[in-house]
């Protein structure tokens, strides 16, 4: 299935889970010896005269103690790595690489307001040492993370994020999938860089194609087909995001564009009204091919076949390659047919563009 494919493969997540399995079972390991330890030095410090029994109960107790208490802490440490890995997969490196300025900057600072320090009580001293290190440490690496931009232009660089814009990162929805446009975008180069699809976005892919209705399932069909040729294009580079416990997929994707620093790809006219609305940007395309499409102007004319009758009566109804509506006058004999027509008024709507137009012996 095409999500198997997209998805990371099966053995380095099993790699990973050994991995972390190993690192719950390190820190255990060091708990167990640092309270064992401990238990032999409280059963010798507490006996006058040395009894081994004695001692051995305390360091069975001790290593009993470090073995939950170790076990404890190392699942505290997998899910603090989990975040922190999950959090710097978010953030592009322009931006890190801020943070990390901004972290010696303040690290910098801290050792020289430390010195002073050195010279009142030590209880006193050491705690706002580490209270200094701590606060400048992550109000440094914020701020460098969050003016990355002004910091490097302080020195004279453009990092390349800055540089290169936003396009370079692309969040796909469903219905840009299933419209199957974004592979001629893609394959004309106008769409480039990596594309960002939510395993939300797979798992509609995968009901719409399993769905009873004909018509529904051969649209899922052809959305998966779109990702199957996007992922053989060179110039794009597809990157799965899994989230667990979405239900509005929408709502990740507008979400998931803010954080990646991406643009959102569909067709669906009301996602990108409220992806504008949070200042995400947005490549509809629709009003791309709205743009490209050849200009007509009262008194053009044109050849179309028309298919079916207008509501109007008399009138006769046909639509150009682009899929431009075209309604002709008095021109409901010849449905069936391919006529030349005048233009008389073209109108643009937010579901497309409308030409009205009569045949020339009646214009």
């Amino acid at each position: 299935m095409i999500g198997d494919e997209l998805r990371e493969p099966r053995e380095p997540r099993e790699t990973r889970a050994q991995l972390r399995g190993k690192l719950v079972e390190g820190v255990r390991l060091i708990f167990i010896a640092l309270f064992a330890t401990g238990g032999y030095t409280i059963g010798v410090r507490t006996n006058e005269q040395f009894d081994a029994a004695r001692t051995i109960l305390y360091v069975f107790l001790g290593a009993g103690t470090g073995y939950v208490l170790g076990g404890i802490f190392g699942r505290l440490t997998i899910r603090a790595v989990s975040g922190m890995e999950e959090e710097l997969r978010r953030r592009q490196p322009a931006e890190l690489a801020g943070g990390t300025v901004g972290l010696v900057i303040a690290l910098v600072i801290a050792g020289l307001l430390m010195i002073p320090l050195l010279f009142v009580p030590p209880l006193i001293g050491w705690t706002m040492i580490l209270f200094i290190y701590l606060f400048l440490g992550t109000m440094g690496f914020h701020l460098g993370q969050a003016r990355y931009e002004d910091l490097f232009g302080l020195i004279g660089m453009k990092p390349r994020a800055s540089a290169s814009g936003r396009g370079d990162i692309h969040v796909i929805d469903t219905s840009a999938l299933i419209d199957g446009r974004v592979a001629d975008l893609v394959n004309t180069g106008f769409i480039t860089g990596t594309l960002l699809l939510h395993d939300g976005v797979l798992r509609e892919l995968q009901s719409i194609a399993d769905a009873s209705d004909h018509r529904r399932r051969a649209r899922g069909r052809r959305g998966l087909d779109v990702l199957v040729e996007l992922q053989k294009a060179p110039t794009v580079q597809i990157q799965l995001v899994e989230e667990l416990g979405v239900q509005d997929v929408d709502a990740a994707l507008v979400r998931l564009a803010k954080e990646r620093g991406g643009t959102l790809v569909t067709v669906d006219h009301n996602l990108a009204r409220v992806a504008e609305a949070l200042r995400v940007p947005v490549a509809q395309i629709n009003s791309l091919a709205t743009k490209f499409r050849t200009p007509f102007s009262a008194g053009d004319e044109l050849s179309v076949h028309l298919v079916k009758e207008g509501r109007e009566h008399g009138q006769g109804v046909g639509y150009l390659d682009d899929g431009t509506m075209v309604v002709v006058e008095s021109a409901n004999g010849h449905i069936g047919s391919d006529v030349t027509v005048r233009v008389k008024n073209v109108i643009q709507t937010t579901t497309g563009r409308m030409i009205f137009s009569a045949l020339p012996e009646d214009a």
